[in-house]
């Protein structure tokens, strides 16, 4: 990526944080490198794969939140009201919980 360089953790602890505009980052472009690094590996690793697919997918949610219109006052309620990126905190804190955990063994 032009913007960016490094785990796919990281850059979604960066959009989290607002230092990377979640519009900047071309998808298809971050799912066609890993593609290839897949190919290069000659086999498939389902945890790293799980994890990829993940973090895209938490990427496309925010970016396609972020992009749809938003409605008039009167027409949100409390669940509309939320940051989408919350989620993605949440799964973060607990993917990291599980990597410290596996780095321990």
């Amino acid at each position: 990526l032009d913007i960016f360089a490094g785990p796919l953790d990281l850059l979604l602890y960066l959009v989290r944080k607002d230092e990377v505009d979640i519009y900047d980052i071309p998808i298809a472009k971050i799912t066609d490198q890993y593609i290839r690094y897949i190919e290069m590996l000659k086999s498939l690793d389902i945890d790293l794969a799980g994890n990829f697919l993940v973090m895209a997918a938490t990427l496309m949610q925010i970016k396609s939140a972020m992009l749809l219109p938003k409605a008039e006052p009167e027409q949100l309620h409390a669940d509309d009201l939320a940051d989408p990126r919350a989620e993605l905190i949440r799964q973060l804190l607990e993917y990291k919980k599980f990597k410290d955990a596996a780095n321990l063994l």
